[in-house]
């Protein structure tokens, strides 16, 4: 009989089940069997990674032993320890729960061990095998890549992560956690985990984790020392929290002398019954891997039956039935089939059957709702599904003016509708009346708003704050809600755009019909109203449809890559805050901004003057070419280079530098450009802007446009209004309260520099704003060796240029021309500022390595920030990279701070009995309007909030300081 017992020179093979099958379930499109419509998307992507297990590909030497570790269930030692342990744990998904004991089949259809023990995790399993193995001298792999099992890495044991295709060693280890494996619990223990719930210390990250435990051995030692520790907030937060650190190590820390039920020698490989495979594999429907099987082992596939358990759905399956679970039978699957405008929700049910994701949306499925009974058909199946799309078509863009044409919706896949409210018939462009076979709106959203305000149906959108806008206005609040960008948005910021028709491409593999085909372009466009019912329909129910298949697609990724939080906390509600934010709008004073354009003309009058006689000649000076056939053709300007089209550059930054030299007429241009921009962005556009019914302005907010999580507005863009010159603050005077109220300014001081002295952990800032000091004073202090008391303001301005350039890896050309000084000299000042805080350059080092490294870079509350070309050959553009991969942890975790107030803020002013209404948010700023008998007491209450935003996900060490005032402009209160 063969001995079994593993030995010096085996190789033993650990498979983390759980992983491998959250990795087949979301790497593979959802799929369904053919026969009876199973969801099998799961089972076929685990079955073909454990064939590539079986034959040994990719293995040196080849395993010996072999063994799938699973969790049996959510009930082990931790939870006596600490309940709350892994307590947010999302659900599984609808459609991978019923694969999981199919999963188990397939684990034996290819005769591997498939362990999983009662009161314990897999990963105990895991260690407990991999103790044993390496005790015998054995090679071990673990296929992994969660984090936990980094601890048990040695020389004997490694890691092989199988997304990133990546052997995790004891360097590895080391460059993620800053420690060797044998002190990864330490450093786990005092910084927890989010995802498992373990509470670590708070203000303790990663990190500060692996510096403490360097400096002080075992987490025992350094609780022992605590009192020692010279940072307070630090030295508190130990002795304060020492038995819940100690209660983190035991969640932590993983069994390795467990009593396995299943000795490590039977995990000896054997060749599975290849015929007995095939079988499973054939009633499975997966004919590619039959295939590659039978031709492996030289076997004749047709000559097997398949599993007839597995065919007729016995005790090896589950029955198709188990699979209706909230609506999510065969994500993204296809619903094809139906004709009829007048089809009922059973008709639709019935066509379930049908799904096929490959399948292409089927335009002729959709329905065109013309009878209040049909659309009563489509409410009651959103009711039955749980989960309904949506969309609403309209006038306009602007969701404060636009008038409601129509609305979309979906139940599944192919199964969607156009509701067509106040489309124009064709001679209505002529002065004609509404077109036929169109319901009352009144009436539809009398049957629809129990739906969208039923909170047991979920209503998901692209883009649903314009949706919510436009159906708030009709009396309509739609909760609960999803939103496919901004799933996109958690995901992927950085890799994609986060529209509907690239994400279909991206996702779906489908190109969605074009609004400009429907609508035209150019002067041939026609308004969405004028579009004929039928073109129209097909184009409003595709955008529905294609909208929950992307639903089904980016939800289940939210849980396998660790976006949950972020999505949940950061960005699912913030549309709706925003969209009242919009509907409240801003009043603005008309008759200040045409004064402004009155004075803007003027001076930019006299500056034209000033510029035709520095130049010799008139021209246009708004015309590039000719400000460049001027500057660099007549005058001979140094520095002159030409555009692919072969005119000469003028931006602003090559005019920078020429006024920087001295040359008087790229200055003057400069000061012109801003004085026009001004006049034509402000004081003459925002009176455009007002909206006809409210008298107000009500700015677009968009929630996906940058890659840190910072906002940006449009139409008008408020982000951009300059606050350093005195034009730019008058144009902040035209903003005004209405009578009787307030408007209260709320900004975050120093919000990044704060952000940057906790997370690399800078001990000068940090004490400077520990203990309210001018911050650019201590720097300019400890640059310059000057003291604070009586400092020349020129010195304290450098210290700040150098602080906040270094934020935004500002270069040595470029704070000189910001200090007008020589690039040496700035050069030196940037030196000299490394070596005073050292920790800053480590910082700046570490994290352009790992964004190198993993593509991405993470805030403070984990979101990442994808910068997939920092290892770009292209000089130019990795510097570019690497500039704003340092940045984005900062940014964007002061941008996530700011966001956490705001979704906090409207329900403690309700709690106060306060009525200011949020209206602005400009980078770190937030705008109130409050009446004037609440000034007083809405002030503590918003720096309250905001400076508390952070908690309880993050403990900053640092304190946040908000600055608050109310008066009756914008510029006042600033």
């Amino acid at each position: 009989m063969t001995d079994t017992t593993v030995k010096a020179g085996d190789h033993v093979v650990l498979v983390d089940g759980s992983a491998y099958i959250f990795r087949a379930f979301h790497a593979l499109p959802p799929l369904t069997r053919a026969s009876d419509k199973l969801p099998v998307g799961a089972v076929a992507g685990y079955c073909n990674m454990l064939w590539k297990l079986v034959r040994g590909q990719g293995f040196d030497p080849k395993p010996t032993h072999l063994g799938i570790i699973l969790d049996k269930s959510e009930t082990t030692f931790r939870k006596e320890i600490y309940p709350e342990y892994k307590a947010h744990r999302p659900e599984l998904p609808d459609d991978l729960r019923p694969q999981l004991s199919l999963i188990r089949e397939a684990t034996r259809a290819f005769d591997l061990p498939c362990i999983e023990q009662d009161g314990y995790e897999a990963d105990d399993i895991i260690a407990t095998y991999a103790e044993q193995a390496a005790a015998a001298g054995a090679k071990v792999t673990i296929i992994s890549s969660d984090k936990d099992l980094m601890q048990l890495v040695t020389p004997l044991v490694s890691m092989f992560d199988p997304i990133k295709d990546k052997v995790i060693g004891p360097d590895e280890v080391f460059e993620k956690f800053g420690v060797t494996p044998d002190k990864v619990v330490e450093v786990q223990a005092l910084a927890g985990d989010a995802t498992d719930n373990v509470p670590g210390v708070p203000g303790i990250g990663v990190k500060t984790a692996a510096q403490l435990i360097t400096d002080y051995g075992t987490l025992e030692a350094l609780l022992e020392r605590a009192a020692e520790i010279k940072q307070p907030k630090r030295r508190e937060s130990l002795i304060t929290y020492a038995v819940q650190a100690a209660i983190s190590k035991q969640l932590v820390e993983l069994k390795r002398d467990m009593d396995v039920e299943v000795p490590l020698a039977d995990l000896c490989c054997i060749e599975p019954d290849l015929k007995k495979l095939i079988s499973f594999l054939k009633a499975m429907e997966f004919n590619t891997l039959t295939r590659r099987v039978g031709e492996a082992a030289e076997i004749d596939i047709s000559a097997i039956e398949a599993d007839p358990r597995l065919k007729a759905g016995g005790s090896a399956a589950p029955m198709p039935a188990a699979v209706e679970v909230s609506g999510e039978v065969a994500a993204g699957a296809e619903r094809p089939g139906l004709t009829s405008d007048a089809a009922t929700p059973a008709a639709l049910a019935a066509k379930r059957a049908e799904e096929a994701r490959s399948s292409p949306c089927s335009h002729d499925a959709y329905v065109t709702v013309r009878d209040m009974e049909t659309l009563q058909g489509w409410a009651d199946h959103a009711r039955q599904e749980g989960v309904v799309a949506f969309d609403t078509e309209t006038t306009s863009l602007d969701a404060m003016s636009a008038e409601l044409v129509g609305i979309s919706l979906a139940v599944g896949p192919g199964e969607a509708c156009y509701i067509p409210l106040n489309h124009r018939g064709s001679a209505d462009i002529f002065g004609g009346g509404r077109a036929e076979g169109q319901l009352n709106i009144a009436e539809v959203l009398e049957v629809l708003k129990p739906v969208f305000e039923d909170a047991g149906i979920l209503k998901v959108g692209q883009n649903v704050k314009y949706d919510w806008l436009i159906l708030k206005r009709h009396g309509v609040d739609v909760r609960p809600f999803d939103d496919t960008m901004l799933m996109s948005y958690a995901l992927d910021a950085g890799v994609t755009a986060h529209g509907m028709d690239t994400l279909a491409d991206r996702h779906l593999g489908h190109g969605c019909i074009s609004y400009d085909s429907v609508t035209g372009t150019g002067k041939a466009r026609i308004n969405f109203a004028e579009v004929p019912i039928d073109k129209a329909a097909v184009y409003a129910a595709e955008d529905a449809d294609v909208t929950l298949r992307l639903w089904r697609v980016l939800k289940p990724r939210l849980a396998a890559e660790g976006a949950t939080t972020v999505y949940e906390t950061l960005e699912r509600p913030m549309p709706d805050v925003l969209a009242r934010m919009e509907q409240h709008g801003i009043s603005i004073d008309r008759q200040m901004l045409s004064r402004l354009s009155g004075e803007f003309a003027q001076r930019m009058g006299a500056l034209e003057a000033e510029v035709y006689d520095l130049a010799g000649e008139r021209f246009t000076i708004g015309s590039p070419k000719q400000l460049g056939d001027i500057l660099f053709g007549k005058m001979g300007l140094p520095g002159g280079t030409k555009t692919k089209t072969g005119a000469w550059a003028t931006g602003a930054r090559l005019l920078d530098d020429l006024a920087e030299q001295g040359h008087e007429l790229p200055r003057r241009i400069l000061d012109w450009r801003q004085l026009s921009k001004l006049k034509s962005t402000y004081a003459d556009a925002l009176p455009t802007y007002l909206n006809a019914e409210t008298r107000r302005v009500h700015t677009c907010f968009q929630l996906a446009a940058t890659t840190t999580g910072r906002l940006s507005s449009s139409e008008p863009n408020i982000q951009n209004i300059p606050v350093r010159t005195e034009e730019g603050r008058k144009i902040r005077r035209a903003f005004v309260a209405e009578p009787g109220h307030k408007l209260v300014s709320a900004d975050y001081s120093q919000i990044e520099l704060r952000v940057l002295a906790h997370i690399a952990d800078i001990p000068q800032l940090k004490t400077a704003f520990a203990d309210g000091l001018d911050i650019h004073a201590m720097t300019a202090s400890e640059m310059f060796n000057v003291p604070i008391d009586g400092m020349d303001p020129m010195v304290r301005r450098r210290a700040k240029a150098i602080n906040f350039g270094i934020v935004y890896g500002i270069s040595a050309f470029g704070l000189a021309n910001q200090l007008a000084i020589p690039r040496e000299e700035a050069g030196a000042y940037i030196k000299k500022y490394f070596e005073r805080f050292p920790g800053i350059r480590d910082y700046m080092e570490a994290t352009k390595a790992a964004c190198r490294r993993d593509g991405y870079v993470t805030t403070l509350f984990g979101r990442r920030c994808h910068y997939p070309q920092i290892n770009t050959r292209n000089p130019a553009e990795r510097a570019f990279n690497e500039r704003a991969a340092i940045n984005a942890p900062i940014q964007g975790t002061a941008a996530d701070i700011l966001r956490r107030a705001m979704i906090r803020m409207e329900g403690v002013l309700a709690e106060e009995k306060l009525s200011a209404r949020m209206l602005l948010q400009v980078h770190d700023e937030l705008v109130f309007e409050v009446p004037d008998a609440e000034v007083d007491a809405t002030l503590p209450i918003v720096k309250r909030v905001m400076e508390m935003a952070p908690l309880p996900a993050v403990t900053l060490s640092v304190p946040l300081q908000v600055d608050a005032r109310g008066a009756d402009n914008w510029e006042e209160a600033h």
